[in-house]
Parts: C-alpha cells; structure tokens; sequence
C-alpha cells in the first residue's frame, strides 16, 4: 500500500451507519478497506501509515454549482475550495460561460460576468487561447504547466453564451437556422466532454429563449445522458411557477433535470419550502429524474446589473449603459424595479437596503463595499435607484451583490429532501464576496449537523458526494469503497466549521486536517500543499 489511513471512522457515502477501519490506498485508489471487529485480521501495513483516531473520513465533497471557471486557471492554491474539501467542482454555471464561442461571443462574455470571475477587458491573468468545450477541457487539464489544477472540474455548456453565439444579444425568438445552430454547438460541447446544459433564465441573452426553444436543446441533452441545470425565472413572485416550468419541459424533452440553488426567496415565499417539496415529490413519484443543489446560508448573490429588467438589457453591455445614461430610459427603469417589480429581481420590487455591494471592479469605488444601496443613499442625501443607476455606470456593470432576502427555515426543509446535493454558488471575487465561498461544505458539517440536527453526519455526507456523483453518473466516484478513486477528505466530526463569515468572508475552515485527490494529499495537516492532481472530469457514455 502506499497509504495506510489507520483507525478512521468511516462514513462512506452511503449515507448508512459509519464504522471503523482502516483505508488502504495504491496508485491513486482505494485498495482495501479493513472494517475493525470480530475476525477483522492484523491491521493494513504501508509506505505511509496516517494515524487517523478521531477523525472522520468520508469521498471528497462535490459542488455542484460553482463559479471557478477561471480560479482554477487563475489560482494554483485555490484553497477556497480545496480547504474545505472539495476534490470536484461543476462550472459552467448559470448559462454563462466561456466555451464554446467565437472571439466576439468570448469579448462580450468575459464583459458580462466579469463581476462573477473576473477576466474582463484588459484582464491578462488567463490567456483565453481555447473556444470550443474541448479546448477549455484541454487546458483545465495542462493547468499549470502540465502539472494540473487543484481540484477537478466538470463542466456544463452554458445555454446564454450558446444563444450569443448563434443568434446574439436581441430579445426576439432564434430562427429555425438559429435553432439548429444551438443544437449542433450544445450537441458538439457533450461530445465534447459536457456533462449537461446550465441556463441562466434571469440572465441575459438566456433568458430571451421560450420554452419551445429549450425543450427542443433539453433533447439534445437528453440524447447524450446529460442534465439540465436552470437558474429558472424567477426565486420570488413566480418562484413555484418556475420550478413547475422546468419540470414539464424537461419531462417533455426527456431530459434529466437538477434544479440550481434551489431556494424560495423574498418575503412572498417565507415558509413556502414546503409547497416546493409537495411539487418535487409529485413529480419524483411520477418518475422524473430530479435532483437539486442549495447552499447553507440566507443571503444570496450576483451582480448588481442583473436586477434589471430584461428589456433593458437586450443588446449587450453597451447598449445597457446607453439606457442608463438616457434620463428617460433610465426613469422607466427604475419604475419597474421599484413599482412593479423587475424580472431579473424575480419579480419583486426591489428593496435597497437588501442589496449588499460585496465587490466592484474599479478600485476607486471600494467605498461601496460592504454598505447596502440604502445605505450609501442615505450618506449621500439621494434615491437609492439614483446611487445604484450612478454605481452601474462608474463600475461599468462589474459590481457585485449580497441580497438579503432569504428565510431560515426555506433553507433546512429543502436541504432535508431526499434529491438535495451541496452547492455553493461560490463567487470568489469582489473585497466582500459571500462566506459560502470558503464555508459551504464545512458549514453543513458544523452547524447543520453538529450544531442544529437538521442532518445526520452519515445523511450529509451523502448529500454532498454519492447523490452528486450519481448526478453527474460518476462510476469510480462518491464513495468509500473498494476500488474507487481517492478522493477523499479527513475531519474531525467535533470541530469541523466554517471559518468564514460576512465579516470575514475568506476565512479557511477548521476541523478539515488532510484532504487527497487521486491519493495525492492536496491538504495535508491542515496547510495546502503544492500538489495539482486537479483534472477535468468528463462526461462518460
């Protein structure tokens, strides 16, 4: 063996009771396993023996709705995610992304979620030399001079950057060429090793296609044994009616369907969780294929540019800053944000002190950060749309927000359910980005289960590796057991927690001691090592 984790506390994944024993680990998998007990035999001998008394270990975390597309090109350490024991991460996010596309649909992308990544104009950190799925796959998999990238990556090819592509910025129905376009390129990305198809439907230009238009890329997606990932059209006033949505289409198309953060927002929803589960449970019973993703926390996240209505963001990033600039326009804007309740702010009217500016891309307006909407409006003697419409130009839509609108007990009843997966829809940018970055895996093991018991440890575990893995038809992958990869994270049951928090939003975690990928130890005694043994994980026929 060249790995020995002796007297571990085993919670496989199967979410079943744990046990002891001790984990052999040779060439990068898991070799055997040695339950303590009754005729167990001597104790497995290696290279290395770790002396794991008191820990747990458990298949290395999955996030299924990450923003890393380019931390992982960008930031060999990346130890947002690997500290927290993540070994897989599912970019593509959101309908958003950077493949496939052609130099202008990547010019005008990398400006529309530079607050998510970074990587906008004049951005030089990455060099953006790929544009088909393949290609991106290709350099996650070089990394950093052919060493690799800290965690592994899967990836969804994002329906917005495939709609800019084919048909553009404008909020009008794609023509039948247009139509057979997207279907080739979303076909093309599977091929290519996309393991589904994300959406952003409050997000431009994703949001222009009607149903028709996504059933008909749902069935391409079904014909490869993807998923779809919607960020559906509303968290807010429609929000059931969103969820409901996704579920026909993708029953009509026959397509697999994993709900992103699945949460019920703004205070039109509070205590609704359960009318969701009573719509997921109809639909499961009835033998949909559906899974969900949620984070642990209220609060959500984006830019500040997407709270607008769709009509003000047709044309792109230009266009959007032209009505902004416009008096006029900008009036009309504001009446439907506040008065009637804008579709990118999921139909509500938007209240300003829930609108947190947790980053800018303009250092010069770092006074934001950290302070509502309503806040700085107060400061400066003005109306918090005119702080905001002032913030979007100056910033040229890169600011990011913090939105207030959650509800405790939303989040604990839908992460109980029995198709919830982790996700922490993680933006690592900005001077004041959501704690969930750094704390989403140990904040379900710290205060969900230790602390609350909403969750068994055995039950979460399960949640956030074997269910995911399932989703995302991993073999080798999501547990403990012979045979499979090692991937694998150490924690201690009694300690583990989140040391991030909206104060401190990139503080590590504790409690998380040694985390391996393919058997190589990425953290080891709690301090992030060199070791790159990332890859990009493909979709498998």
């Amino acid at each position: 063996m060249d790995l020995v984790i002796r007297d571990v506390r085993v919670v496989d994944g199967t979410g079943q009771d744990s046990y002891r024993a001790d984990v052999g680990v040779t060439a990068g998998r898991i070799a055997e396993i040695r339950r303590y007990g009754p005729g167990a035999g001597p104790a497995l001998s290696g290279a290395r023996v770790l002396d794991a008394a008191g820990l747990a270990l458990a298949p290395g975390f999955i996030d299924m709705h990450a923003h890393s597309d380019l931390a992982l090109l960008r930031d060999p350490d990346h130890s947002a995610k690997a500290a927290q024991g993540v070994t897989l991460e599912v970019i593509g996010q959101d309908g958003l992304s950077y493949a496939p596309v052609d130099d202008a649909t990547l010019a005008e992308v990398r400006r529309a979620i530079t607050g998510w990544n970074g990587g906008g104009p004049g951005d030089t950190s990455v060099d953006f030399d790929w544009r088909t799925v393949g290609e991106f796959l290709d350099r996650l998999d070089h990394g950093f001079d052919g060493r690799g990238i800290a965690v592994n990556a899967a990836y969804l090819v994002p329906q917005g950057t495939v709609r800019m592509y084919a048909v553009g910025q404008d909020d009008r129905p794609a023509t039948p060429a247009e139509l057979d376009r997207m279907r080739q390129l979303v076909a093309e990305s599977l091929e290519q090793g996309a393991v589904g198809m994300s959406s952003g439907l409050t997000y431009t230009p994703g949001m222009y296609a009607d149903d028709a238009e996504l059933t008909e890329l749902c069935r391409v997606v079904a014909r490869y044994d993807g998923y779809y990932c919607p960020h559906h059209r509303s968290y807010g006033a429609g929000a059931l009616r969103a969820y409901e949505e996704m579920v026909d289409l993708t029953r009509t198309a026959g397509c697999a369907l994993h709900l992103a953060h699945a949460t019920m927002n703004f205070g039109v929803n509070k205590g609704k969780a359960p009318d969701l589960i009573t719509l997921l449970d109809k639909a499961l019973d009835d033998g949909a294929d559906i899974s969900l993703d949620t984070y642990p926390y209220t609060p959500g996240c984006t830019t500040l540019v997407a709270m607008l209505p769709s009509w003000a963001s047709a044309g792109g990033q230009d266009a959007i800053l032209e009505r902004l600039r416009d008096a006029a326009t900008a009036e009309k804007i504001r009446h439907h944000m506040e008065e009637i309740g804008a579709d990118g702010c999921h139909g509500v009217p938007i209240e300003w002190d829930t609108i947190e500016i947790s980053g800018v891309a303009d250092p010069a307006l770092t006074a934001h950060v950290g302070r509502t909407i309503a806040e700085t409006a107060r400061l400066r003697g003005e109306s918090g749309w005119l702080t905001a419409r002032k913030l979007l130009i100056d910033d040229r839509l890169g600011s990011t927000i913090l939105q207030h609108v959650g509800h405790e007990e939303n989040v604990r009843e839908i992460m109980r359910h029995r198709v919830h997966t982790g996700g922490s829809d993680g933006i690592l940018q900005g001077a004041k980005p959501h704690p969930r970055a750094y704390g989403t895996f140990p904040q379900y093991l710290g205060r969900y289960v230790r602390e609350l018991g909403v969750l068994s440890l055995e039950e979460c575990v399960a949640h956030l590796t074997a269910r995911p893995a399932a989703r995302l038809r991993l073999a080798d992958r999501g547990l403990v057991r012979e045979g499979y990869r090692a991937d694998l994270v150490l924690f201690d049951p009694a300690t583990v927690a989140a040391g991030s928090t909206f104060a401190s939003p990139r503080t590590l975690p504790v409690g998380i001691p040694h985390v391996l990928i393919d058997g190589r130890f990425v953290i080891e005694d709690g301090r992030r090592t060199d070791v790159l043994a990332g890859r990009s994980v493909r979709r498998q026929p």
